[in-house]
């Protein structure tokens, strides 16, 4: 499998994100001058956004291709459709209730098959919630220290309007599918949809 050894500040600062949205600390200032960028072109805005949603989710190319076709088949906006599908990701799902204070660390809770979903171990990060999916940690890794951590450091965190979080009970309800008002990501999504429309 394909791994980017970037390192996810550096990555952050190029694409210009700000790391809160991977679940990392930005309180690091930078000592270098900013470099001046050129006037960007309207491929180059249109490959920076898919690059960014590639890199916040952590898909590569060839999924994240299987993701816009089956947004484009889907009814309604494609470009919602596709934020939609990466936002009811199981790794997805996992950092937004807390259980993981960054995304590739969510992704790792449920590859090591930690998480479960109506009570059925699934250990495949790219794994789609519905609505009326419960997924909880697994009974044997509820005192896993990552994850307690996470919940420690995730105090003031707030879980999404369409997810419902039980603390004590380490599980969360999906109680309906997100709209792309309750994805709080800037995204041009829209950009993205362009790009492969060429």
């Amino acid at each position: 499998m394909a791994i980017n050894r970037t390192p996810v500040l550096k990555r952050c600062r190029q694409l210009g994100l700000d790391p809160v949205v991977l679940g990392y600390s930005s309180n690091k200032t930078s000592k270098r001058e900013p470099k001046r960028r050129r006037k960007e072109s309207e491929y180059g805005m249109q490959l920076r956004e898919k690059q960014k949603v590639k890199f916040i989710y952590g898909v590569l190319e060839k999924q994240f291709r299987g993701y816009y076709e089956k947004a484009k088949r889907m009814p309604g906006i494609t470009g919602d459709n596709l934020m939609i599908i990466l936002e009811s990701r199981l790794d997805s799902v996992i950092f937004r209730l807390g259980f993981a204070r960054t995304r590739k660390e969510a992704r790792q809770i449920v590859t090591h098959g930690h998480i479960t979903v109506n009570g059925r171990r699934v250990d495949v990060p790219s794994f789609r919630v519905k609505a009326g999916d419960l997924v909880a940690v697994a009974p044997k890794s509820k005192d896993l220290l990552v994850i307690k951590s996470a919940l420690v450091s995730n105090e003031r965190f707030q879980v999404p309007a369409w997810l419902e979080v039980d603390i004590e009970k380490l599980q969360g309800s999906v109680l309906s599918l997100p709209t792309r008002d309750q994805i709080d990501l800037e995204i041009r999504e829209q950009l993205i949809v362009e790009l492969y429309s060429k």
